[in-house]
Parts: C-alpha cells; sequence; structure tokens
C-alpha cells in the first residue's frame, strides 16, 4: 500500500473539537510536525476532513 506523508500547517485552535480530535488521532500536535502514514482508506477520510490544515505528499 502507499504511504504518505502528513504535514500541519495551521493550528487547532477555534476549530470545532471533532478536528481537533482527527489531528491527534493522525498524531499531529503541532505546526510543522510531519507524520508517514499507509494510505488506507480510513486515514484518507480523515485527511479529508482536515484538508484546511495539512499538507500531503505521495511518497
Amino acid at each position: 500500500m502507499a504511504k504518505i506523508k502528513i504535514t500541519q500547517i495551521k493550528s487547532v485552535i477555534d476549530r470545532p473539537e471533532r478536528q481537533k480530535k482527527t489531528m491527534v488521532a493522525l498524531g499531529l500536535t503541532k505546526i510543522n510536525k510531519s507524520v508517514e502514514l499507509e494510505a488506507t482508506p480510513s486515514v484518507i477520510g480523515m485527511v479529508r476532513k482536515v484538508n484546511h490544515l495539512v499538507a500531503i505528499e505521495a511518497i
């Protein structure tokens, strides 16, 4: 399965609690922190919900 690199580019302050929990579930807690995850349907769905807060790169 393909991997993707997800980087947090915006703060979660003043965002709905659901988006904050999604960011934590992805492993993102600070701006400019990056994680590499498998591109499973569940991860892709979470990224779509917070795509305005993250940058995505294919690896």
